[in-house]
């Protein structure tokens, strides 16, 4: 990233935004009649789809059910066209695994399992556009596929990245920024409750910092909070037109 500055003297990023500034988010639900639940969300560049089943019953082995309460299935994959480097991505490699994992942890915190004992409830997660900010946008894509597919959740889940530039605490990183060598944090949190579902860095953060760095990430989050509720509004008032007609 040498050359590249991506703070300027008056503090605006390679895009034009502030340190505390989103990038644009559109999103749209129900956008596969054939699932339960489904949405796309444009961060940015970055651009991702999700797409919920469930609950149904435990596919494969019985023992993998739980009497009390739903397990939950995440599957994360990246589109080949997705980055500039056109490469092969399999389901299984160690990236794809992980932020799998990390899926199925946030929601494991969100959703209300309980109702659903001896169920099953799939999510998958495919970044279509990658720009930085991929976790963020799996999960909030997800949030929304998930509402739409009408599964009880305590809040809605709301993901963001942060970090810092030149000891400026930055959200919602592009690519750029996410590659210029500092610590990335990815949080995902409930934010009414403010209740943290998961926190994820890539790179060791001195402590004096950390606090900063929660803080406007978890800003952000209720931030992002306010835009998935005013989709999720949006979504119900054309059903209902649609509905009533």
């Amino acid at each position: 990233m040498a050359g590249l500055e991506l703070l300027s003297d008056q503090g605006y990023r390679l895009d034009g935004r502030k340190p505390s500034e989103l990038r644009k988010v559109q999103a749209r639900m129900g956008v596969f009649t054939q699932a339960d639940g489904s949405a796309y969300i444009e961060q940015g560049n970055t651009k991702a789809l999700a797409v919920v089943y469930g609950p149904h019953e435990v596919r494969g082995s019985r023992s993998k059910a739980l009497h009390d309460r739903a397990v939950i299935n995440c599957q994360y994959s990246m589109a080949t066209f997705s980055t500039a480097e056109r490469k092969r991505r399999p389901h299984g490699d160690r990236k794809s695994s992980e932020m799998s994992l990390h899926l199925k942890q946030t929601f494991e915190a969100a959703v209300l399992t309980s109702l659903y004992p001896r169920s099953q409830i799939d999510i998958f997660v495919k970044i279509l556009q990658s720009d930085g900010g991929n976790y963020s946008a799996c999960v909030n894509a997800a949030t929304l596929a998930v509402i739409d597919a009408g599964i009880p959740m305590r809040d809605y889940v709301c993901a963001c990245s942060a970090g810092f530039v030149e000891n400026t605490a930055v959200v919602d990183l592009c690519h750029a920024e996410e590659s210029g060598g500092g610590t990335v944090m990815s949080l995902a949190l409930l934010p009414r409750g403010g209740q943290v579902a998961l926190v994820q860095m890539d790179a060791r953060l001195h402590q004096d910092h950390l606090d900063a760095l929660m803080e406007a990430a978890m800003t952000a989050c209720r931030s992002l909070g306010q835009v998935l509720d005013g989709v999720v509004r949006q979504h119900l008032q054309e059903v209902s037109v649609l509905t009533a007609e």
